[in-house]
């Protein structure tokens, strides 16, 4: 199991440390890097999928299947677009709201779409979540649309994939390969009107674009190597690793101001935090020894 956690950690650190990754494309507009990100990650994937599994990865998928994956693309497309304007806009530490709500969020769609009953201390987070973002809706003057966007997108993303039939990396493949046809198209777009960064900024830039798509199958590979060998009730507190070091970064590091009362609401989100994480952690002590249930 030791090994597990420490893929897990390996790929919450990666993560959390891409703001200062996609800070470098701060003259490249998001669309562009979204669409290289797209590119390169499909062409990476789709090498190492046919390396290990061949056609045999996708035979058999039914035109239902298709359909998960075709919304999974969308979603996960906009939640890449939301996290690299985000960084490039500024808005680090608003991204690690983002994604310290995600897993409530997840919960939250799990309960409305499944039906799923919340234990106690779920209730509980949930509503310290909802009640730190209402506060920061009232200091802000406005939604924190941008961590919200950013927390519904991939929550929404997981509950599209908690039905989808393919192993994780297959799965990312085949979106990827759903959207990389319009990316393609964008880009092609972009060079005939002279605006495109690829090739025409210096190869600095060329390297990175590039490197967008292998930065972002390095975790997912290491995540997937520590899903197979570690409990998810683990991996779900592994997961908070991503943004305690976004929000370090980006009050510490990039400067992003930070004020007293936006302490507070985060401070109720982080309870919120600690809470589901604590609940995750009994319900695990629960599953193992049964004679600890109330």
């Amino acid at each position: 199991m030791s090994s597990g956690i420490w893929y897990g950690i390996a790929a919450y650190t990666i993560w959390g440390t891409f703001p200062l990754y996609w800070r470098l494309f701060s003259t490249v507009p998001t669309m562009q890097v979204l669409a290289h990100r797209i590119v390169w990650s499909f062409l990476a994937l789709a090498a190492i999928v046919a390396g290990v599994r061949g056609r045999a990865a996708f035979r058999g998928l039914s035109a239902g299947a298709a359909g998960i994956y075709a919304l999974a693309a969308v979603l996960i497309g906009a939640n890449w677009f939301l996290y690299v304007w985000g960084v490039n806009a500024g808005l680090v530490v608003e991204t690690s709201l983002g994604y310290f709500i995600t897993p409530l969020i997840s919960v939250l769609l799990g309960v409305v779409v499944f039906r799923e009953r919340l234990r106690r201390l779920q209730v509980i987070a949930v509503g310290l979540a909802a009640a730190g973002v209402a506060y920061l809706t009232i200091t802000y003057g406005s939604l924190p649309w941008l961590a919200l966007g950013l927390a519904f997108s991939f929550g929404s993303y997981g509950l599209v994939k908690k039905q989808a039939p393919l192993g994780s990396l297959e799965g990312l493949t085949l979106e990827t390969a759903m959207l990389v046809v319009p990316a393609t198209a964008y880009l092609l777009v972009a060079a005939a009107g002279e605006n495109a960064a690829f090739l025409h900024t210096g190869l600095r830039t060329d390297l990175l674009l590039v490197g967008g798509g292998l930065v972002t199958i390095g975790p997912l590979l290491l995540f997937a190597s520590s899903v197979q060998r570690v409990p998810l009730s683990i991996v779900g507190i592994l997961q908070y690793i991503s943004p305690t070091i976004q929000f370090l970064l980006g009050v510490f590091l990039l400067g992003e101001p930070f004020s007293r009362t936006q302490f507070i609401g985060f401070a109720v989100v982080w309870t919120a935090v600690v809470v589901f994480a604590i609940d995750g952690l009994r319900a695990r002590s629960i599953r193992l020894r049964p004679d600890l249930a109330p």
